[in-house]
């Protein structure tokens, strides 16, 4: 059975903060170090806490089932120090796979039967557009895919720009953008951040299966990125 969500909290809001974005220093390069050993992170451990620091906090407290914040706090820090993890959505699953858990907003890239990404998503928004001369319903198709082809670099088409397309049911893919906010806000295709893009592109092979997961959870209170 699959758990809520946890909603969105404020930075604010959440007590005791050590770090939040636009802090620079040692504590900083810390988090991005063990984030990047984690498979969380993917930018450079530069000290800065940026936006592709956030999208791996984000990705971090959401595999632990904290409230997804740009804050770090202790109850962060703490998770570092526990091994134990959410578990694989489709646990006889192939050995080498990727597992997007629209709950959560998730995508999990296995080698091995071992995981070494975990990104955040956005994906499909769940409501009717009309847009570019096309009219649809923005819905991430949930069941058991493969990758059916690649696409390096950018590509534009009439409902938008993607970057390292990886398809995997029709016009639907895995793909970077420079808009990955915390809610569902594609048209069906699932978003990760552009720096974790680059390595996906570069582990995801045609071919790999791609398992969908999950519902979208609706909070009364979300990002407005």
């Amino acid at each position: 059975m699959l758990m809520s969500a946890p909603a969105v909290a404020d930075e604010e809001t959440t007590p005791e903060v050590v770090l939040r974005p636009g802090d620079r220093g040692e504590e900083v390069k810390a988090l991005q170090r063990r984030l990047h050993d984690r498979g969380f992170y993917f930018g450079r451990s530069n000290g800065v806490y940026d936006e592709q620091t956030k999208f791996a906090v984000w990705a971090f407290q959401k595999s632990r089932r904290i409230m997804p914040t740009a804050a770090v706090g202790p109850e962060m820090l703490k998770a570092f120090d526990r091994r134990k993890r959410r578990g694989p959505l489709v646990p006889k699953g192939a050995a080498n796979r990727v597992e997007v858990d629209l709950t959560y907003q998730l995508l999990t890239v296995y080698r091995n039967r071992r995981p070494v990404l975990t990104s955040h998503i956005s994906s499909g928004a769940e409501v009717r557009y009309c847009e570019g001369g096309r009219c649809g319903n923005a819905i991430t198709p949930v069941g058991d895919f493969r990758v059916t082809s690649r696409a390096p670099g950018w590509t534009t088409g009439r409902l938008g720009s993607m970057y390292n397309s990886l398809y995997f049911v029709g016009g639907i893919a895995l793909h970077g953008s420079t808009q990955v906010p915390l809610r569902p806000a594609s048209h069906g295709c699932v978003r990760v951040p552009m720096a974790v893009s680059k390595r996906l592109f570069e582990i995801v092979k045609v071919g790999d299966p791609v398992y969908v997961r999950g519902k979208i959870h609706r909070a009364k209170r979300q990002d407005k990125s």
